[in-house]
């Protein structure tokens, strides 16, 4: 009989690259808004034709710390499914979901190649850029969402999916896909707050506005309501799809996150998008992210057996 108890070992590692994927992710966010994208010029993965350059300038140091946390990040990414082939049951999800991680974080890596090597960054005002920062936020949150399922599955290792679940996925479905549309349009609107900074909250509103407004100040006007439409329906999927105890705390925490993300969102308006709060909009858009994706685990892969005392239930072990 296969072990069907998950080791110590991969929950704890796959709680940890979670983990510091999010600061990775972080620190992405800080290289666009401290315009330090072009920290390294166009080389990729070198910075300016060298492993280490002489007498490094501060733009240098930023972009060049984020190329080596990245590159831990997607060794990381390499060693998980190692670990969940040894130490998963054959046939667990978790095993795909570790494939799913190790591809989401390489495509992640050349996605953020291509925006070095194309010069998307730094002062660069092209409508590409944003379809560029469009991709690379979608691929941010399915790597958390490949990286939650890792750490789900690891935490309950028999949990298969529920007979029929089909109809009952969409609401999830739904969320999911908001969430991405949300978020594309606030990465985008966050560029065009770095890239075009307004002295007041009027001066601001007069951007969005003016005939010749650049595209991505447009979407300051269209990203709230989008964020409205979307923290309502995955405050409402927290709200109702509660059908097991599994699924109580994820539920709450996704709720409580919607509501603090828009009150965050106003927030920022308000207070002219300063770095920090467009870095910490940033940390609750993922969090609820990983909550909604956790909730939805819950409810289609529901637990036949009590949590190895690792798991985020903070259960014991049976």
């Amino acid at each position: 009989m296969p072990d069907v108890h998950p080791k110590p070992i991969l929950l704890r590692f796959a709680i940890g690259l979670l983990g510091y994927s999010l600061l990775v992710v972080l620190w992405g966010a800080y290289v666009r808004a401290s315009f330090s994208g072009d920290g390294c010029g166009d080389h990729w993965p070198l910075c300016h034709g060298v492993v280490l350059p002489h007498a490094p300038d501060t733009k240098m140091v930023i972009e060049l710390a984020h190329r080596v946390t990245s590159g831990l990040a997607w060794l990381g990414a390499v060693l998980l499914p190692w670990l969940a082939f040894r130490h998963g049951a054959a046939g667990s999800p978790v095993r795909r979901a570790a494939l799913l991680g190790l591809l989401f974080m390489t495509t992640e890596a050349l996605v953020g190649a291509a925006i070095v090597i194309l010069r998307k960054v730094a002062n660069d005002i092209s409508v590409a850029r944003g379809y560029w920062m469009a991709a690379h936020l979608i691929n941010t949150f399915l790597l958390l969402a490949a990286l939650v399922a890792a750490v789900y599955f690891a935490s309950w290792p028999t949990a298969r999916r529920r007979a029929g679940s089909g109809q009952a996925s969409w609401p999830f479905v739904w969320g999911v896909f908001l969430m991405l549309m949300t978020g594309t349009t606030g990465a985008v609107t966050a560029l065009g707050d770095t890239l075009f900074p307004a002295e007041t909250f009027e001066a601001a509103f007069a951007q969005e506005w003016s005939p010749g407004a650049h595209p991505f100040l447009r979407l300051r006007v269209f990203h709230p309501i989008s964020a409205l439409l979307t923290a309502g329906w995955v405050a409402y999927v927290g709200a109702t799809r509660v059908e097991e105890p599994t699924q109580r705390a994820p539920a709450r925490l996704v709720v409580a996150l919607a509501v603090v993300q828009v009150g965050m969102g106003f927030a920022n308006m308000l207070l002219l998008a300063p770095v920090w709060m467009q870095l910490l909009h940033l940390a609750v858009a993922d969090a609820l992210l990983m909550s909604f994706v956790w909730l939805a685990l819950a409810a289609l892969y529901p637990v036949t057996e009590s949590p190895t005392e690792l798991s985020l239930g903070g259960a014991a072990a049976s």
